[in-house]
């Protein structure tokens, strides 16, 4: 039997529906601070967003509406970071996972670990999955390419790592570190990281399009 293992951000779900939801958080709250209107506040940082990227966002609007203090720019990050989020899974998701669940069914994500907690018990995967690592809790040096979790699999499942199969969007991390140790891959092509192309030994062994398209690609593996 295969172990099919997920990446979370922009694989399982549009990791800009939580951009948004966090965006929403810090806007009410600067809002209620500083008697700004919330959806001028937001409109403002997705504008930001699609121009110069995630980056220093929080510094940037307080500068603009001319509020700016490293306090202040923390506090934004805390509100971000520690919100419950509000999104969901689309049902492409639900419908792959659901087709999987004869398998064993695991996540390997990075991130801060309090975020990725939100995300992980807000899209309800806890309970869908039979382990979601978060590669932070393991340290730093931890987080993909590093194979620590997916060795960490392999060990629990008691298989060889060529019946792992993972699935990720991002081929400057997710690939290139387990490919080496005979781990499969699957390149899925959403998400911020769509149009980069690589090198083959970033590259995923096999892509798809959509999560739709997963089981079989997985049955002809």
């Amino acid at each position: 039997m295969k172990v099919i293992v997920f990446d979370l951000d922009d694989t399982l779900y549009d990791e800009l529906t939580y951009v948004k939801s966090g965006f929403l958080q810090v806007a009410t709250f600067l809002g209620y601070e500083f008697n700004i209107s919330s959806k001028e506040l937001i409109t403002w940082m997705w504008e930001r967003l699609q121009t110069h990227g995630r980056g220093a966002i929080f510094d940037d609007v307080l500068q603009n509406y001319g509020h700016y203090t490293k306090t202040m720019a923390k506090r934004c990050v805390a509100v971000y970071r520690t919100h419950l989020p509000n999104i969901s899974l689309p049902q492409s998701t639900v419908e792959c996972l659901t087709g999987l669940s004869g398998a064993p069914l695991y996540i390997v994500t990075d991130g801060n670990k309090i975020v990725q907690h939100n995300k992980l018990q807000a899209l309800g995967l806890y309970t869908m999955v039979k382990h979601c690592y978060v590669t932070h809790r393991y340290g730093k040096h931890h987080a993909k390419p590093s194979p620590y979790c997916f060795l960490n699999i392999v060990k629990k499942e008691k298989i060889a790592s060529k019946d792992v199969i993972y699935i990720g969007d991002n081929p400057l991390k997710d690939f290139v570190g387990i490919k080496p140790l005979g781990f499969k891959t699957i390149r899925i092509m959403t998400g911020q990281h769509k149009d980069i192309e690589m090198p083959i030994e970033y590259e995923a062994d096999e892509r798809i399009e959509s999560l739709t398209q997963l089981k079989n690609m997985i049955e002809n593996m």
